[in-house]
């Protein structure tokens, strides 16, 4: 008896023991299976023509042995392919999606993090598959019980493909697991979730009919079994337009891409020019767990002529709308055309240029007709956009400017740019944000808080890139980007300017004598009305930002050392100006006790950490 992973077993102890509530589900992730398995060897068959073409799925009951088995003529597994395959459940994350999503409902957990062979055991207290791969004499045997592990062994097979026995549980007052050896159950799952597999789903049904030579006033009827095919098989995209409903988007992408939630936008297009080509585009509910990380793989399905190229095309996808998932079916590709040159084949490239131009396109018509799908899109891949709007030195800005959205203090929901401008005042000539860890965080900077009050729209950056995209930006429409928190951000009116710089004169000597004491640690130390309540602010001098200086040193190959030109700002008008300004004149050693304290609390409220902890404590102690 081999042992699952640990985390898997977790995982698995988690679905065998929890109460799910759409157990049925378990049936179209296995017939799902099996169609990418045929998937894989017709491709093949495109150039080895000893593979036959009568590929199908089989489904077969068995009441009295209380079986359901479901069996295709696919590629097969090897017996590394089971171990691979079947002895870890989704081998990345497992533990972290697991804690992640505590509470989801059983499809969530199935669709979101491929574990789709194993909502079997929801419904089995046993499975054995039976597997023998394209071009091997051998056969292998999987079987488990569950969490306990599994045995993988030879056995004989006649043909290569993949059979699944499922020993169904008993009855019990919670569910009726013999409604899935039903023949009416089965046929109405398949039609429900596996109508448009391309592949004959076929089973053994009783049908009734009239007997041969009985009266036509009194027919007799009788019972015969006949072998039928459950699925329509013909793919939907290449049903005409009008025949498909988004009903049949929903479950058709469900089905395809083993999600159990509906995709948040479907786009079903017929493409006709240079390259002809059908496709269908989806936008997922949610972000996959592992969407942010190495292992994930962005790429639609090629297809030509309804035959499976490739399942994963990523040349069809740029990076940053690596989210979507779909298919692609041109006649103008060649079947027989080898992986590597279609990375570099310009009909594909065509193809991509058009899926790109068509994505934005239904993105920014979203922006206008269905804002709030738009918003819920944007929540879960928008740091996406926003990447792709960055990257290569903003080569592509302006393509994507118009969809991205930030959080607005005003309306406290996401705007885009657009909603911005539109929004602003007309003596406002910038666009002005603010960033942070956290929209809450951001909301009691002391920079921005006089700023609010005057009633100004300010955009909260709480993603790392967000500022940094701000900066490639430059502008939006004809609106230059401006940081609340720079030092020379202000408000002030003519006159509120000659006044600071009165006061600035009358205290010079003390805010050189602050900064001196600060051995280096800020570029200068001035006076402030852009602070309201709070006593002190660090601004930036530079270009880059005390935020950017966060992300930068928070990157994994960073030495810790990028550091960006700080300026100690005092509010004019607190009380505290008052207290320095006698420490000055009567006790300059407690002053430079004031001011290290000052600067680390400007630290903490910019999310730094206090550089001298120990010298901090120990003037604050004096002090109080």
């Amino acid at each position: 008896m081999k042992q699952f992973k640990t985390e898997s077993k977790r995982i698995l102890d988690l679905m065998i023991n929890s109460i799910y509530t759409n157990k049925e589900i378990f049936l179209r992730e296995l017939i799902s299976n099996a169609s990418d398995a045929i998937d894989k060897l017709k491709y093949i068959s495109l150039t080895d023509t000893t593979v036959g073409s009568d590929f199908k799925i089989n489904i077969s009951i068995d009441k009295t042995a209380r079986t359901l088995t479901i069996e295709d003529n696919g590629i097969g597994m090897t017996e590394e392919g089971l171990e691979k395959n079947l002895g870890t459940i989704a081998q990345s994350g497992t533990l972290a999606f697991k804690k992640e999503n505590e509470g989801k409902t059983d499809g969530e957990l199935i669709g979101q993090f491929g574990v789709g062979f194993y909502s079997a055991f929801m419904v089995a207290d046993k499975i054995e598959v039976y597997t023998k791969a394209y071009g091997s004499e051998v056969a292998f045997k999987w079987e488990s019980k569950g969490v306990e592990g599994y045995t993988v062994t030879q056995t004989e097979k006649d043909g290569f493909g993949t059979k699944i026995v499922l020993s169904l549980k008993a009855d019990g007052e919670d569910y009726k697991y013999s409604d899935f050896l039903e023949e009416y159950k089965i046929t109405s799952l398949v039609k429900q979730y596996s109508d448009y597999i391309r592949y004959p789903i076929k089973m053994m049904v009783t049908r009734s009919r009239v007997k041969e030579g009985s009266p036509q006033d009194k027919p007799e009827y009788e019972s015969v079994r006949e072998e039928e095919t459950l699925n329509s098989m013909v793919p939907l995209w290449k049903k005409p337009k009008n025949q498909v409903t988004d009903e049949n988007l929903k479950e058709f992408y469900k089905n395809e891409f083993h999600d159990f939630e509906a995709p948040l936008k479907s786009v079903y297009a017929k493409i006709e020019g240079a390259v002809t080509y059908d496709t269908l585009l989806f936008i997922p509910s949610r972000t996959p767990y592992d969407y942010y990380s190495k292992d994930y793989k962005k790429g639609l399905k090629l297809y030509c002529n309804g035959v499976m190229i490739m399942e994963k095309c990523e040349e069809l996808l740029p990076d940053y709308f690596g989210f979507i998932k779909g298919i692609v079916d041109s006649s103008d590709l060649s079947l027989n055309i080898s992986r590597e040159i279609l990375q570099q084949d310009r009909q594909v490239k065509a193809i991509a240029n058009g899926i790109e131009k068509k994505i934005s396109s239904e993105l920014k018509k979203m922006i206008e007709t269905d804002r709030e799908t738009y918003e819920k899109m944007f929540e879960q891949f928008g740091l996406s956009i926003k990447f792709g709007a960055y990257a290569g030195f903003g080569a592509k800005k302006e393509e994507l400017k118009d969809l991205l959205m930030f959080y607005s203090s005003r309306k406290e929901k996401l705007v885009t740019l657009a909603d911005y401008v539109k929004g602003m005042d007309e003596e406002q000539k910038e666009i002005y944000y603010a960033c942070g860890e956290s929209y809450e965080k951001i909301a009691v900077l002391p920079q921005i808080e006089k700023a609010k009050d005057k009633g100004y729209e300010i955009l909260y950056f709480k993603d790392g890139v967000d500022e940094f995209v701000a900066k490639i930006l430059n502008e939006y429409d004809g609106k230059k980007f401006k940081a609340v928190t720079d030092a020379d951000f202000s408000l002030d009116t003519a006159d509120e300017k000659k006044e600071l710089e009165e006061k600035t004169a009358e205290l010079k000597d003390m805010l050189d004598f602050i900064k001196e004491s600060l051995n280096g640690k800020v570029k200068e130390v001035r006076l402030s009305s852009k602070l309201k309540t709070h006593p002190v602010c660090l601004t930036a001098g530079g270009e880059l930002s005390i935020e950017m200086e966060k992300v930068l040193n928070a990157m994994p190959n960073s030495d810790g050392k990028v550091s960006a030109e700080k300026i100690l700002e005092i509010n004019a008008e607190h009380k505290i100006t008052e207290k320095l300004k006698t420490l000055f004149a009567t006790d300059k050693e407690t002053l430079k006790k004031y001011a290290l304290v000052l600067y680390e609390q400007a630290r903490l409220l910019e999310g730094l950490a206090i550089e001298d902890v120990t010298g901090f404590v120990t003037a604050m102690s004096e002090i109080i």
